[in-house]
């Protein structure tokens, strides 16, 4: 047997990657995407600055690595965060993260050397993380801001007029969120602090949002003494924002040159900079959250803002202010990522749970579904159900509580995603296929008529399925082709953590039963029985089976998460904490070892031949026996 190394210098990995590929073709699958977040990619050692970037040399060579098996690396959101706080789910949505800015290329003759080497080689030396696989946030944020502000006073000195025009252009180009988002930072300097509402300035907080003719005139003023004020410094802001989309361009273009899409996220929230530049498009006192659940009895108040379904679209079905703001962002966002954008909590932007500021998200409290409460006293404005469209028996929390739609009011409840998501994918020269609904969980009606209605591809998460309900979605068998299917996602551990907890337990033994059932359905008597017992005894075969099932699906995508892929035995995120510690996993500098010796038998890496040589023999022996000559050649790499 040959180890199967994936390693570009390896003389096997273009026969194993040619062979993968045949049978991901023959299993029917259109996708293979990698998922890592930015700030997860490795570093070279020796150049750890202490945050992953994919414009980096080592982001090139994972690229390098994953050509020729995967074809997309799904990214995590690329929005500049606070100090305070690591999550890219609370990040900017038109700013870049200058984190993701690789400070190597500004030491070259590209850039002018506006970077001296002394500096980077600072800023990686007294990385307190620069030895192991972990992020050092805090320590970054504040190197990074040094190190481009020694960048960009060189930038200015250095005058190159090639640079300089591209620099104009860029503002230009971008001047409709750029102008906001940098004078944002003035206005952090001028009130020390970073979250504008502890600003003592009323007019500074509604800069953008004045109510009367008197305050129109203080704003105006205000902004014209800001922009004087802080010149340098805005103009700052918008060039680490040049030099993080032009370092994206070029990353982009590489990966496309080596057949790999790269696949945006775009999440549910605003951040603080947002709502404070768009405030006039926010639904006054109310937020977006979610209602009671298992996991929270009080459900969860994620305190972000609501879109004024009125500012969204205007009366003849047109798109209104912020439905046009929306859509630029969404133009944006496909004309950078050619592979698409993954939209986080597809039922926020269909059917969201809003609740009153200062207030619990419980409908005892007033909270309640935008557009699916003609009851409420507020909200029944913007609803889209009527009286007569509800299971008044049900609680407004409860999914199903509105229990049948007209067409044109799904196409109400789509509107969005219709005019504003298609939309934006086809002036971009996309389709809808290039739309990934992160649907995760108990959908309601109006959510689940939207998705049937637009033909969108969804998720499905086995190691959220429902063991006691044959008909889950999530299940094997019941996976349909235009969806996206994984094992986990971010916020889960690693499939190999899952296994461990599952193995000699009733609950474990109640999944493997099903998982059996599904994948080798011809099996009777005592072989059933002697593999039920294995799976259920044995963590690395029952994750190895778990990791089968999505490739053996009749899911036409496929997403897998780098810690399952590699083997890594560590979460990237716990929901429900903060710190430096949470979204700070990164994958080793040296993956590549690692992942050739995690597919050694005791090692937990996705085994790729191994795999979907499983996958096949699980689709039953008239398949298998159809593909015998690739399963012989898959066995080979084993």
């Amino acid at each position: 047997m040959i180890c199967c190394c994936l390693n570009k210098t390896d003389k096997d990995a273009k026969k194993i990657k040619k062979i993968c590929q045949k049978a991901l073709k023959e299993l029917g699958k259109k996708n293979f995407a990698l998922i890592i977040h930015g700030n997860s990619f490795p570093a070279i050692s020796g150049k750890n600055t202490g945050f992953g970037t994919p414009n980096s040399e080592a982001g090139k060579k994972l690229m390098d690595f994953a050509s020729g098996l995967f074809n997309a690396i799904q990214l995590g959101p690329q929005g500049k965060t606070k100090a305070c706080d690591s999550s890219p789910y609370t990040g900017t949505i038109f700013s870049l993260n200058p984190l993701f800015i690789d400070l190597e290329q500004l030491t070259t003759k590209d850039w002018g050397n506006i970077l001296s080497v002394a500096t980077y080689n600072k800023v990686c030396n007294e990385n307190p993380n620069k030895d192991i696989n972990k992020t050092a946030y805090s320590y970054i944020v504040n190197a990074q801001d040094e190190a481009l502000k020694e960048a960009y006073v060189n930038f200015k000195q250095w005058n190159n007029r090639k640079l300089n025009k591209e620099f104009d252009k860029f503002k230009e180009d971008n001047d409709f969120w750029l102008s906001k988002d940098a004078l944002y930072e003035a206005l952090v300097i001028e009130n020390n602090n970073d979250y504008w509402p502890l600003w003592n300035s009323s007019v500074d907080r509604n800069l953008f949002n004045p109510k009367n003719d008197e305050e129109k005139k203080a704003v105006f003023l205000r902004e014209k003494e800001l922009r004087l004020k802080y010149a340098d410094e805005i103009n700052y802001y918008s060039f680490c924002q040049f030099v993080a989309a032009k370092q994206n361009e070029q990353t982009k273009k590489y990966a496309l040159k080596h057949d790999l899409k790269l696949i945006a996220d775009r999440q549910v929230a605003f951040s603080d900079r947002d709502s404070w530049a768009y405030q006039s498009l926010f639904l006054d006192g109310w937020m977006l959250g979610c209602p009671p659940d298992y996991f929270s009895k009080d459900g969860q108040a994620w305190g972000f803002p609501v879109v004024d379904p009125k500012k969204m679209f205007n009366e003849d079905g047109s798109l209104g202010e912020a439905g046009k703001l929306l859509k630029q962002l969404y133009k944006k966002m496909f004309k950078e990522n050619p592979g698409g954008v993954r939209i986080d909590h597809i039922v926020g932007l269909i059917d969201p749970w809003v609740y009153k500021a200062g207030k619990k998200p419980l409908p005892q409290q007033g909270a309640g579904r935008l557009y699916s409460s003609p009851e409420h006293p507020e909200l029944a404005q913007y609803a889209i159900a009527t009286m007569d469209d509800l299971n008044m028996e049900l609680e407004p929390d409860k999914e199903k509580r509105v229990k049948k739609l007209s067409k044109e009011q799904i196409q109400r409840y789509g509107a969005m995603i219709e005019k504003i998501v298609i939309a934006a994918a086809k002036e971009e020269g996309l389709n809808k296929d290039s739309i990934v609904c992160e649907d995760l969980g108990t959908l309601t009606f109006p959510v689940e008529s939207v998705m049937k209605e637009y033909d969108l591809q969804g998720m499905r998460l086995t190691q959220f399925v429902k063991y006691d309900k044959p008909e889950h979605p999530y299940r094997c068998c019941n996976i349909v082709p235009r969806s996206w299917a994984m094992v986990g996602t971010h916020d889960n551990e690693p499939v190999s953590m899952w296994a461990d907890e599952m193995v000699n337990t009733h609950v474990g033994y109640l999944h493997v039963v099903n998982l059996v059932d599904d994948m080798y359905s011809e099996l009777q008597g005592k072989d059933r029985d002697d593999l039920i017992v294995k799976l259920t005894t044995d963590p690395k075969a029952l994750m190895n089976v778990k990791l089968a099932e999505i490739f053996a699906s009749k899911a036409e995508n496929i997403q897998v998460f780098f810690t399952d892929f590699f083997g890594l035995k560590s979460t990237y995120n716990t929901p429900g904490t903060a710190g430096d510690q949470n979204w700070s996993l990164r994958l080793p500098n040296n993956f590549e070892d690692v992942y050739k010796n995690n597919i050694k038998p005791e090692g937990l890496a996705l085994n790729m031949p191994l795999i979907l040589k499983m996958a096949i023999e699980a689709r039953g022996s008239v398949f298998a026996k159809k593909h015998e000559k690739l399963l012989k050649e898959l066995e080979k790499f084993i």
